[in-house]
């Protein structure tokens, strides 16, 4: 639940932003890219979705890169549908492995605090990446 709350709408968010700003792209077109009314797009860039997590996304630049070549991918239509899935994937197996969604498990689910979780630990957080 918490990846789909918090995680995918601040990564929608900077994926969209990157289109907008980057490439020149118009909302409508953006929307149309990523599948998304334009009223999504705009609540997106007005911050009424996904902005609750996207400084912290931010600060992982690995995570940053990785979104980076996505929608750079995206706006130039050159990824196969398999290939935007692994890199979903691969930011969010570099968001686990850096720990940055340890705050939001800890104040979420806060029995994971007390059970010393070791969901996030690095052998742990990549299992899903190969």
């Amino acid at each position: 639940m918490i990846v789909v709350q918090y995680v995918l709408p601040a990564i929608r968010v900077l994926i969209m932003k990157d289109l907008i700003e980057k490439h020149s792209m118009r909302k409508i077109d953006a929307s149309a890219k990523m599948d998304l009314t334009p009223a999504a797009i705009t609540q997106y860039m007005k911050g009424e979705r996904g902005a609750m997590f996207v400084d912290e996304i931010m600060k992982s630049g690995e995570t940053m890169k990785i979104l980076s070549e996505l929608a750079g991918a995206l706006a130039k239509d050159n990824m196969h549908a398999e290939t935007i899935i692994d890199k979903l994937c691969r930011a969010c197996v570099t968001i686990r492995s850096e720990r940055i969604i340890c705050g939001l498990h800890e104040k979420e689910l806060p029995a994971l605090k007390e059970s010393k979780c070791l969901i996030c630990e690095p052998s742990n957080a990549d299992c899903f990446a190969n």
